[in-house]
């Protein structure tokens, strides 16, 4: 049996030898399949576990950014009314024509404004086209009292707005660096891409916004104000559309204006963005807190976040942000030009709130008032209009895939 065994193998010793090859290559590929599939199976594992990770990382990035942005907007607030100071101008129309016994009424929040409109629909009734019978010193007060009022919300719009899309930039930027110093520990060999130190200096400069810049800021709206508003008189009606009018001729001197710095590579000139952060020319000190030269990744993070602010993307979401603010603003003035019952039985016609106008003193006290609607450090509709737009939230997610993915960082 063996021997005739022997004789078989030994007359086919080539096929014998040709199909051990195959079966022990095939045995050797399966065998090298089944670790590649199962290094696949890993290597997919563990990326859907870094995305994972990383969206979790994300997503509590954008918790943090709205949170900053609401704690930030009482020190805005609080600077706005420093620099445009339209109590202290109520505060004398009070006390110098008001009878001192009826002041106490007043006190109340929101009675002001109330006061204010009364006041001004007894002295309009006093008044005739030439305004005989108003003290010069007096309407220089209710002049004033427009241009700032005006210049005020609008200031507060503007900010407001580039408060929330500058820091998502920031906050995203040095959100993938924190992700991925988080991905490296452990690793032999790395070093630390923001350490907290540098994080702190950098974020610093989101002061430029709250004290030059908003300076600046407020300097060239309210210009425009006294270009648009300064020749309407306080007896002028206005309709909830021509109120929009005059905004949009307010907005578009202020995003037409030309500035110095801020040269994009195509010769152009930037127009929001030296409110928000301060030119590459500008010493270094007053880039960020006690930054210097030695601060080589402060620096670098300074002018990643430039180029993200001149990008076309960001010019489109700010942009963005500023039209459904400032319709958000005008929404919260509709309520006061809605038709009366009175209005209403005179005809059909006036059921609109174009046809309802009100006199431009009447609308002062209105538009004075919305600066604690804009700034609110609770979540008002208006800012919450703003942390939860789609476009906000999609570019907030490309800043932060750009700077959260080393081949990106290595370009």
């Amino acid at each position: 049996m063996l021997r005739s065994t022997w004789n078989f193998l030994k007359r086919h010793k080539k096929k014998c030898i040709f199909l051990g090859a195959v079966l022990g290559g095939v045995y050797i590929l399966g065998k090298y399949g089944q670790k590649k599939i199962r290094e696949m199976q890993e290597r997919e594992a563990a990326e859907y576990i870094a995305q994972a990770r990383r969206q979790y990382h994300f997503e509590s990035n954008q918790r943090t950014c709205n949170m900053t942005v609401l704690s930030m907007l009482p020190t805005l607030r609080e600077a706005l009314m420093q620099q445009l100071n339209s109590e202290s101008l109520t505060a004398l129309l009070k006390n110098r024509f008001q009878p001192q016994n009826t002041m106490s009424r007043y006190t109340e929040p929101g009675l002001l404004e109330k006061w204010m409109i009364s006041c001004l629909q007894q002295e309009l009734k006093k008044m005739n086209p030439e305004q005989l019978f108003m003290p010069s010193n007096k309407l220089e007060i209710w002049e004033d009292l427009k241009i700032i009022s005006f210049t005020r919300s609008i200031v507060a719009v503007y900010s407001t707005c580039m408060l929330v899309v500058l820091l998502r930039v920031q906050l995203n930027i040095i959100g993938g660096y924190i992700y991925l110093d988080n991905a490296a520990v452990g690793k032999n060999g790395t070093t630390v891409l923001a350490p907290p130190d540098v994080q702190q200096q950098y974020l610093s400069s989101i002061q430029h916004l709250l004290g030059d810049g908003l300076t600046e800021l407020i300097t060239v709206i309210k210009q425009a104000v006294q270009k648009i508003l300064g020749s309407v008189s306080l007896k002028h009606s206005l309709s909830l559309l021509d109120l929009e009018q005059k905004l949009k001729e307010i907005r578009n001197l202020v995003e037409q204006h030309k500035s110095s710095s801020w040269i994009n590579k195509d010769g152009s000139k930037s127009l929001l963005c030296h409110y928000m952060m301060p030119d590459e020319e500008t010493p270094l000190a007053v880039q960020a807190y006690g930054l210097s030269p030695r601060d080589v990744t402060t620096i670098k993070l300074l002018n990643e976040t430039r180029d993200m602010l001149e990008s076309p993307d960001f010019s489109t979401v700010l942009s963005t942000c500023l039209n459904r603010g400032f319709s958000r603003l005008l929404d919260n003035m509709a309520e006061f030009f809605r038709p009366t019952d009175q209005d209403l039985q005179q005809g059909s016609s006036m059921d609109s709130l174009s046809s309802v106008s009100l006199p431009l003193a009447k609308i002062i006290p209105i538009v004075n008032g919305q600066i604690h609607s804009v700034c609110s450090e609770t979540p008002s509709h208006f800012v919450q209009d703003l942390l939860m737009m789609e476009q906000v939230k999609d570019f907030a997610a490309n800043v932060y895939e750009a700077f959260s993915t080393p081949q990106q960082l290595e370009k």
